[in-house]
């Protein structure tokens, strides 16, 4: 494992890989939509120039080859490898533009780049291959975090199992809508302190800086629990997604209701 190396697997357009950099860390950045892919290559020039940040062009799948990405044109957040994912993305009334970009296997990646000590994971309906892919490695990273299943409670039961026989043991559960009022600790507990402002769509926080206490997993799946069923009522999918809000008694009771959100679950050896 490498103490200075973090993983950004799903770098969309750096709001991650900025804070990891600003901490003193070298990054591996993998992003499969070919716009955002070049656009990181501008915005951070000077990092990739001086071998800094590393960035990967292609999309984590199951075998080797050219496979179907699919960008969303009115969440660049929500581009997905995944026709599920698509599925449920054109419930939303947005739209997707298929293209075919290069598939990676996600342990030749890390044979390649070495063991991060954080890894990130935010792929859209693919991070299951990456943690999956850890089971070929001898050394494992110290944290990694992945974009919870908030839809399907066998597939969240799946993410815990994986992370289990891993060896992960402490758990962490982030809401993501809460990530841009997070403040970077003073002084620092992971890597260097730096100043950030956390935008919408950024991972936020990591290792022991990331809110919360560490919960065992029967807590972490006991948690999740109540996510769900608010999920079921208030998520994009959710039985009360298509109510008209403006509505005078509708409006006066969703003050009081939770807001849509979406979780990542962070785990630590």
């Amino acid at each position: 494992m490498e103490p200075d190396l973090i993983y950004d697997v799903g770098a969309h357009r750096g709001e991650d890989t900025e804070f990891y950099l600003k901490k003193g860390f070298r990054v591996f950045g993998v992003e499969a939509n070919p716009a955002l892919h070049q656009y990181l290559q501008t915005r951070f020039a000077g990092h990739v120039s001086d071998g800094r940040l590393r960035l990967a062009n292609c999309a984590v799948a199951a075998e080797n080859g050219p496979i179907t990405f699919y960008s969303n044109t009115s969440a660049t957040v929500w581009g997905t490898t995944s026709p599920e994912w698509v599925a449920r993305n054109t419930r939303l009334g947005t739209q997707s533009i298929a293209t075919t970009v290069q598939g990676r296997r996600f342990d030749e990646l890390l044979r390649d780049n070495g063991i991060p000590y954080y890894m990130k994971v935010d792929i859209e309906g693919a991070d299951l291959l990456c943690l999956e892919a850890l089971h070929h490695s001898r050394e494992k990273p110290k944290y990694v975090s992945i974009e919870s299943s908030i839809t399907s409670w066998s597939e969240l039961l799946r993410e815990f199992a994986i992370l289990r026989n891993l060896g992960y043991r402490r758990f962490k559960i982030v809401n993501q809508l809460e990530v841009p009022s997070q403040v970077p600790p003073s002084p620092a507990r992971e890597g260097q302190y730096a100043t950030h402002a956390f935008p919408d769509g950024a991972t936020g926080l990591f290792g022991e800086e990331a809110p919360g206490k560490w919960l065992s997993e029967r807590e972490a799946i006991n948690a999740y629990r109540r996510i769900f069923i608010e999920y079921r009522l208030f998520g994009n999918d959710g039985i009360l997604s298509t109510f008209n809000w403006k509505r005078p008694l509708i409006w006066r009771l969703e003050r009081f209701l939770p807001r849509r959100k979406w979780h990542d679950t962070h785990a630590a050896l």
